[in-house]
């Protein structure tokens, strides 16, 4: 291996792309509370986010499909570097590592250039045997016949590198949020107001279950064979004021209605059982039945509960 060569695989493996990211300016810094062990997330600017994995050796955008190593990190914070002065840059910071830190309480993010419909349809259908797909169907354990039932409702769209799209939909229809899971990955698009996503069992339901997330809704229509009378729903963890009035909405139109009900599918823990409270008062003033549907799973959700039925 040639002198040059082997400085490049030196730099590549010596490197840390957290470094780079903490310490050239203007700096990033770290979202812990959406981190995890093996992807962190760095934020800047208003919606400009990064993730850092492999230990530090590699990152990836979120929102685009922009990936790579240091070098390719060096170069895409200054797009005006060639190879060679990236490889000057990365000297400075051999050996280095991480600091961490934090950054500050996010405020309101204006909204993004391009609007989130137009960017909800630049993605792909979800298609069988991409990276979301297995992601869905063999790692969460998503059935193929529910993830199609999805497809069709355009609820769910391929993300980059294996994460899955969700859609939130007001009650005209319109795209209104969108939320992103990855393997180990959780974000939502810049700009967004949460308001449901919403997966329909059939055109007159009766019956409105809430979970927290996307594939818990879909695990709970799977567990149930996507029973014809339920809109399966999920608020994405709390309730803002967007969440509570498609709530609101759904409830008055079920008001009424022999057999109508409300069922808190939130997860079994501490925080869904004040979801669950939650969900219980917003029926109550509708005058909508109430039901808890509490995942069979101490501290878990209906995707966990779903994964342990087929294994079972």
């Amino acid at each position: 291996m040639r002198s040059d060569d082997l400085e490049i695989e030196q730099l590549k493996a010596s490197v840390n792309c957290a470094v780079l990211l903490e310490r050239l300016p203007p700096v990033w810094r770290l979202d812990r509370k959406e981190s995890t062990q093996h992807c962190l997330k760095y934020r800047r600017g208003e919606g400009e986010i990064l993730i850092v994995n492999h230990e530090g050796r590699g990152w990836w955008d979120p929102q685009s499909d922009r990936k790579g190593d240091a070098f390719g990190l060096v170069q895409f914070l200054d797009p005006t570097l060639t190879f060679g002065m990236a490889r000057q840059v990365l000297r400075r910071f051999a050996g280095l590592a991480p600091t961490f830190p934090e950054c500050p309480p996010r405020r309101r993010r204006r909204l993004p250039e391009i609007p989130i419909p137009e960017r909800w349809a630049s993605r792909p259908r979800l298609q069988p045997l991409s990276p979301a797909w297995r992601y869905l169907n063999r790692t969460r354990g998503l059935p193929v016949i529910v993830l199609r039932a999805a497809i069709a409702a355009d609820v769910i769209r391929d993300g980059a590198y294996g994460s899955a799209w969700f859609a939130h939909r007001d009650d005209n229809g319109d795209l209104s949020h969108v939320e992103i899971r990855g393997p180990g990955f959780r974000s939502s698009l810049a700009g967004g107001r949460k308001t449901l996503f919403r997966f329909h069992g059939g055109p007159q339901p009766i019956r409105l279950v809430l979970a927290e997330a996307p594939i818990d809704a879909l695990s709970l229509a799977a567990w149930e064979d996507i029973r014809a009378d339920t809109i399966y729903a999920a608020t994405g963890g709390g309730m803002g004021p967007g969440t509570i009035d498609a709530i609101g909405t759904i409830l008055q139109r079920l008001a009424g209605i022999a057999g109508a009900e409300l069922a808190s599918a939130a997860d079994s823990d501490r925080a869904g059982e004040r979801y669950a409270a939650r969900h219980e008062a917003l029926a109550k003033a509708a005058a909508v039945a109430f039901t808890r549907l509490a995942p069979p799973v101490e501290n878990g959700d209906w995707n966990d509960a779903f994964k342990l039925r087929r294994a079972a």
